[in-house]
Parts: C-alpha cells; sequence; structure tokens
C-alpha cells in the first residue's frame, strides 16, 4: 500500500500515514512558472494499491487539478488500483439544477476523478448522499458522528445527557439523528429557515423546546457563518442555556472568523477535514478534531478488503 499526498492539507496526510503506520510515498506536487501544475512520483508503485489524499477546499481548482493529474501520474506509473481520498470533496453544494441554465458541477467533478483513472472514492459526510451516486465507481462515504459525540461526552460530561441536538434545517435532520442516536436517544430539535440566496438565511422558527437545554447544532459544512451564527442566536433567544456547533467541514471563508467571534456560540468545532487558516488557529472559539484516525482505518479496511461500514456500528 503506497500512500500520496497533494499540497491541500498536508498535515492532516501525515497525521493519516501515522494512523496507518506507513510514510507518505515521495513525491513532488509542484507548479510551473505559468502556474501549470507539475506531479512526479519519486518511488515505485507498479501494482501498488495506492491512495492519493486531497481535500478540493480553496482554491478549489487548483487543488482539484493536483488530485486529477496525481491520479493520472499514477495511472501512467501502473498502480494496481487507485483510491481518491478526499476529506473534503468541494463543489458538492452544487448537486442539482437550482435554475435555469445552471451546472450540477458536482456530476461534472465526480466525472473527471473516474476519467482520470481512479477505481475507487473515500470521502467524508459529503453534503446529501445522492452525490455517491454520480460515480461510476465504488464510493465510501464516512461520518464523523463517532468523533463528535465522543468529544461532547468529554467537553459537557453529565450535561451531554441532557443535551438537545439541533439541526440548522430540514435537510439536515437524518444528520442530526445519527449524531442524536449516537449521544444516547437525545432529543432533537429543526431550525426552520428561509434561504433567500447563496449564503443568505433567515431564521423562521424553532421546532422543539430548547428551553433550558444546551443545544448542539449539527451540519456538514459552515461557509459564510451566517446561517450558523442566526441559528444559534434565535436558540439563545428561545431559551437554550448554551448553544455550540459541531460542523464536519470548516470552510470558514471571508467573514466568518469574525462571525463566529462575535456569536452567542460558545464553541465551534470543525474536522480536520480542510486544514484551518492562520485567522482559524487564533481565534479562541473555534477548534478542529482530528479525522485522521477514521479515514486511517478506513484506508486500512479497503486495504484489507474489509467492511468500511462497520466503523459505525
Amino acid at each position: 500500500m503506497k500512500l500520496i499526498t497533494g499540497n491541500a492539507n498536508r498535515t492532516l496526510s501525515e497525521a493519516i500515514a501515522q494512523a496507518v503506520d506507513i510514510p507518505l510515498t515521495k513525491a513532488s506536487v509542484k507548479r510551473f512558472a505559468d502556474a501549470e501544475v507539475f506531479v512526479t512520483i519519486d518511488e515505485n508503485v507498479r501494482g501498488e494499491d495506492v491512495f492519493v489524499i486531497q481535500s478540493t477546499s480553496a482554491p478549489a481548482n487548483d487543488n482539484l487539478m493536483e488530485l486529477l493529474i496525481c491520479i493520472d501520474a499514477l495511472k501512467r506509473a501502473s498502480g494496481k488500483r487507485i483510491t481518491a481520498v478526499i476529506p473534503y470533496f468541494g463543489y458538492a453544494r452544487q448537486d442539482r439544477k437550482t435554475g435555469g441554465r445552471t451546472p450540477i458541477s458536482a456530476k461534472l467533478v465526480a466525472n473527471l476523478i473516474t476519467r482520470a483513472g481512479a477505481d475507487r472514492v473515500l470521502t467524508m459526510d459529503l453534503h446529501s448522499g445522492q452525490i455517491q451516486g454520480f460515480f461510476d465507481i465504488p464510493t465510501d462515504n464516512l461520518f464523523p458522528t463517532p468523533l463528535f459525540a465522543q468529544d461532547i461526552r468529554e467537553t459537557l460530561g453529565r450535561d451531554a445527557k441532557n443535551v438537545m441536538v439541533v439541526s440548522p434545517d430540514v435537510g439536515g435532520v437524518v444528520r442530526a439523528r445519527a449524531l442524536a442516536e449516537r449521544l444516547g436517544s437525545a432529543d432533537l430539535a429543526i431550525v426552520d429557515k428561509r434561504r433567500s440566496g447563496p449564503g443568505k438565511s433567515e431564521v423562521m422558527n424553532i421546532i422543539g423546546d430548547v428551553a433550558g437545554r444546551p443545544c448542539i447544532l449539527f451540519d456538514d459544512i459552515v461557509d459564510s457563518g451566517g446561517t450558523l451564527v442566526n441559528a444559534a442566536e434565535a436558540l439563545s433567544k428561545a431559551g437554550a442555556t448554551e448553544v455550540s456547533a459541531y460542523v464536519t467541514h470548516g470552510v470558514l471563508s471571508g467573514p466568518a472568523v469574525e462571525r463566529v467571534t462575535n456569536s452567542v456560540l460558545r464553541e465551534l468545532v470543525t474536522t480536520d477535514s480542510i486544514e484551518a487558516t492562520a485567522a482559524v488557529k487564533a481565534c479562541e472559539k473555534i477548534r478542529q478534531v482530528s479525522c485522521a484516525p477514521l479515514i486511517g482505518e478506513a484506508i486500512r479496511r479497503i486495504a484489507n478488503e474489509e467492511s468500511v461500514s462497520k466503523l459505525f456500528d
């Protein structure tokens, strides 16, 4: 088995390599003077089971091209099986036509990865489950619920039994219910919101009685932070004793860090699927839980032809 990383999140790749006790394969992912991507694999990978670790986070297009060119290089180097390990799958929010003459970019990216030569995809908490069907190759979608449930128990202690898990929208109810069940059948609430445009939302109502309860907002992506901050404020006004947020992918673009800092949120916890910026690291309200052990175990199971779904039983 060989592990290769791009430049999107080398810290996570090194942690995954440590988790599976295999060093990263020597490779060079560079840029020509005109910013074209150039990849060389500096070790023999002929007949090997190869895992390419690369999130397609910002700069999304550069990181996506690195992934595609790495896959092509490995295919031409006679790698036996190439698995694209994509902790954060970019373009996932463009998973359907939202209006006339608009693209389904998630399907396009899936086609690009497949045509580049990937034999399998391993990713984490896709924005919508049907994206797995966009790929014509086996696709494993990991969930961070075991990691978050353990962290919530350690952070809240006895209060974890009284916690209310909150979905920030109707579409995230299944995700929130999975976390609630992990916490021992915790109660569930839903934020009823109206989206007026990309990255803009307005809270209309809170479905569920959150008064006197510590609340955990659970979502897959936090981008500009507007939805999360508005939901936290609405929960606080509805009587929640405190509000924390657990989000799988911390995109945190634009004024997101400032919004979180000035919000009623006690803390925002994300995985390290996207490398933290200097602003994120400096924010006292934001911290990361490593997903390296989870991804590393999934890689080990794939390499050994074992069940990945058993991780979540």
